[in-house]
């Protein structure tokens, strides 16, 4: 059965080579009218990518451990739910599930109205460009990276997985970064194949890939908010977002895409800047290499990174040919692209400028990733930046980005302001905010400028959805949407971070201490056993202004295969306001350890990132746009 499955992954190396030969060829020979063999192709390799993992994952969940990817990462007492999500726990299961990923939302784009509109050349231009891809996840799955190594004979039990892996997000961060990755695919290669074939009376690629552009969109932000609320929860130290290197690989496709889409709406609407969308579009595609590479390259240390195989180098060839040959199509692309752009005060300048700010923040978050790099080149000691840079360089760039997304929506794509009235009401609730959270104790520049600047964009976005026009046309909606979840997002990082109350404490049993406005008391401590793992628990009582509000009990777990290393398992009292979060450290005697926060309006971070994470299902289809005056209403709120 192991045999058949690695044979699968070489038969999915196999047709993806000769379907982008074939493809190659016709386009060589001016033969471009038989898609046939293409489409076949990129089928079997869809048939055969899912073959290959209906046998790993049969083989995860019987515990069947001649298989060396099942030792390394399940064990008989692991529970079932935690055997299904080790499939992508490691690095051959992860890469066998992103092509898997790839070859789906390929395989359903061939099914689409959309695929079949397209001119014949620029679908066999696709598919050429999309085989290369899985071409390459073949390779890597069928020499390096082969999750069907087998072992005789086989051990009695597995190394179990990895302790921090053991929560419910698991199920659902790696496999929406993913389908992140795999939807973006779509309409990088799109955009290539159009650009090569050139042909100006089909449908844009813009359209044609829209609905992946956006689910691909979708599913990375929700991949990246979920991995922060895991972070949260799991790792015990009462923060989401540390700038590791593999956090930072994730965000970086995240912030090309997103400029992409800004520059896609330039195109669009004023037909400029099409050079620079399909490189943006195919640099999105390439950058999910790169954020692999970072991970599975052994290029930096990351507390989550996989040290596995040998695939850096090749990982990096990859990528460095791709990045070469979407400059050269990019830049050979016979669209006019003389038009002058927008100054600074019309709606596309500050559009522009906006993803020159995405751009700044993708270059000094890989340049500090990979400084421990950088630095060999001068000292025989390289040293990593900490959050602390990151905090003072980059979030600035983030509130400018806050204080655009404040003045864009009222201004013309000719210049000036579209409505005076409720630019002026929107300008007022910036300084409205300003004095208020300064009243009540927000005195730290930066976190009072960007709240400020959140509260004033959430009264914007409201008078923009109270109009007709807007609601009328859902692009709009969905962009008006995004933007208040940026606001929300925002406005959580802006308090839950500077205004955090943190105590690291010893308590006896009956013993209270102060943690910002919740007085907690240790009432009891206890000794268990869970399915795989022994555990220390500590009950709090949790009391805000004399009433008890919550009975808390955070763990010590010390697991049967991970004995070197105990993991804490925090517990929450959830707030709108201001949360309450405890960590067991240790135990001491008949005392516990205890570290506990109070972290001001977090759960709104998470509020915010599962609405933009749903707002682009609004934008999926645009049915029909208003007509006439509404037309143009409606579009200037997009």
């Amino acid at each position: 059965m192991y045999l058949a499955a690695h044979m699968a992954l070489l038969a999915a190396l196999f047709c993806a080579l000769a379907g982008s030969a074939v493809g190659a060829a016709q386009l060589w020979q001016g033969r471009t009218s038989d898609l046939r063999w293409l489409e076949r192709a990129q089928a079997l390799v869809s048939l055969c990518l899912i073959g290959a993992s209906c046998v790993l994952m049969y083989a995860l969940v019987t515990s069947d451990f001649t298989l060396e990817y099942v030792m390394n990462y399940t064990e008989r007492a692991l529970p079932l739910f935690y055997r299904t999500t080790a499939f992508w726990a490691g690095q051959a299961g992860s890469l066998l599930f992103w092509a898997l990923m790839v070859s789906v939302c390929g395989t359903a784009f061939l099914f689409t109205r959309t695929y079949r509109e397209l001119s014949v050349e620029t679908r066999t231009w696709f598919l050429v460009f999309f085989l290369i891809i899985l071409a390459f996840f073949g390779l890597l799955l069928s020499t390096w990276n082969d999750p069907f190594t087998m072992q005789r004979p086989a051990p009695a039990d597995g190394h179990g997985l990895n302790p921090l892996l053991q929560n419910p997000g698991m199920i659902f961060h790696p496999p929406l970064l993913f389908l992140g990755y795999g939807g973006f695919v779509i309409p990088g290669c799109l955009a290539l194949a159009q650009a090569m074939s050139d042909n100006r009376e089909e449908m844009h690629w813009l359209d044609a890939a829209r609905p992946f552009t956006l689910t691909g969109w979708l599913f990375l932000t929700a991949g990246i908010v979920l991995g922060g609320w895991w972070a949260y929860m799991e790792l015990g130290w009462g923060g989401y977002w540390a700038w590791d290197p593999v956090e930072n690989a994730s965000l970086i496709p995240w912030l090309i895409g997103t400029a992409a889409l800004h520059t896609g709406i330039v195109e669009q609407r004023r037909g400029k800047l099409h050079r620079t969308n399909i490189f943006l579009m195919a640099l999105t595609t390439v950058s999910a290499f790169f954020a692999t590479y970072l991970v599975r390259g052994n290029v930096v240390n990351s507390v989550h990174g996989y040290g596995e195989g040998n695939v850096g180098p090749y990982l990096l060839i990859f990528v460095l040919a791709f990045l070469a040959v979407i400059a050269f199509i990019a830049f050979r692309s016979r669209h006019d692209e003389d038009k002058e752009l927008g100054g600074l005060e019309t709606r596309e300048g500050f559009i522009i400028m906006t993803v020159w700010l995405l751009i700044a923040l993708c270059i000094v978050i890989l340049t500090a990733t990979l400084w421990p790099v950088i630095s060999r080149l001068w000292t025989e000691r390289p040293m990593g930046l900490d959050a602390n840079f990151y905090n003072n360089v980059c979030l600035p760039l983030f509130t400018v980005l806050l204080a655009l997304l404040l003045a864009c929506p009222w201004l013309r794509w000719q210049g000036g302001l579209k409505d005076w009235k409720k630019f002026l009401i929107t300008v007022a609730a910036f300084f409205g905010a300003l004095v208020i959270f300064w009243r009540v104790g927000i005195t730290k520049a930066l976190p009072l400028m960007s709240a400020s600047l959140c509260a004033a964009i959430l009264a914007s976005m409201v008078m923009l959805l109270a109009e007709k026009s807007t609601r009328a046309w859902r692009p709009a909606v969905m962009a008006c949407l995004v933007h208040i979840s940026v606001a929300l997002m925002a406005l959580g990082i802006s308090f839950s971070g500077p205004y955090k109350q943190e105590v690291e404490v010893e308590l006896s049993r009956g013993q209270v201490t102060q943690v910002g406005p919740y007085s907690v008391t240790l009432s009891n401590m206890y000794e268990g056993r869970g399915a795989n793992y022994d555990y220390i628990e500590a009950e709090l009582q949790v009391s805000k202004d004399g009433k008890v509000v919550s009975v808390l009990a955070p763990q010590r777990r010390l697991y049967d295969k991970w004995q070197r290393s105990a993991f804490s398992e925090a517990t929450t009292y959830p707030s709108l306001g201001s949360e309450f979060y405890a960590t067991l450290l240790g135990v001491s005697g008949d005392s516990a350890v205890l570290r506990m926060s109070s972290n001001p309006l977090v759960n709104w971070l998470w509020i915010g990132g599962a609405l933009m994470s749903l707002a682009p299902f609004i934008g999926l289809t645009r049915k029909r746009r208003p007509s006439s005056k509404a037309e143009e209403k409606a579009s200037e709120a997009v």
